[in-house]
């Protein structure tokens, strides 16, 4: 069974998100195939981990499709790929599946769950990722910085552009790296919020 993280959005209480995290991941051409096909017994956003610098980052996106969602407005099939959208600076959606949506290779991968019905819980989602994920679940904690960890900054910043944004480090940082990851992730929210405006 996955480890699976539950974060009620403070605007949608009655939708949490299960939120699990993937390292060592073998199977993840079988999970695109399956996404690609509409298996709905697949629907969730299945993420490159490299590609989310914070849990803010993916639960700002997130709350944009689940608004987008409720609101009739989504530019997407479903919610799931909506949130693959959103997290994406520009309006085409096949790029924002190859920047961050995972691909055949992929081995970090975050996967997120909406709870539109009733019974989507942790322990749905759990059991179910436990069957069909090739790889180790890891553990998020409360603050959820372990979403994070495998952020790679230097594809981030090609994505949105911020190439002279700094450098491009990825893993462990100090407290300078902290207060420039920090700008970075202000200049990235900045533009997902604009963009679903």
């Amino acid at each position: 069974m996955a480890q699976v993280r539950t974060i009620t959005l403070p605007h949608f209480p009655a939708h949490p998100l299960q939120i699990a995290l993937y390292k060592s991941v073998t199977n993840a051409a079988h999970l695109r195939t399956q996404l690609l096909s509409a298996n709905p017994t697949y629907d969730y956003a299945f993420l490159d981990a490299t590609m989310i610098l914070s849990p803010r980052h993916l639960l700002l996106a997130a709350a944009l499709a689940l608004h987008a969602h409720l609101q009739g407005t989504t530019k997407t099939r479903t919610p799931h790929s909506e949130l693959v959208f959103r997290l994406h600076p520009n309006n085409n959606i096949g790029e924002s599946y190859r920047k961050f949506g995972i691909g055949d290779s992929t081995s970090e991968i975050v996967v997120v769950k909406f709870s539109l019905a009733d019974d989507v819980t942790r322990e749905s989602v759990g059991r179910h990722l436990g069957e069909v994920v090739r790889g180790t679940s890891v553990e998020i904690r409360e603050g959820g910085e372990e979403l994070g960890m495998w952020a790679d900054e230097g594809k981030i910043r090609k994505v949105y552009k911020l190439n002279g944004h700094g450098g491009g480090k990825k893993g462990a940082m100090n407290g300078a790296a902290k207060d420039e990851r920090g700008e970075l992730e202000s200049v990235i929210l900045g533009s997902i919020t604009l963009k679903g405006s």
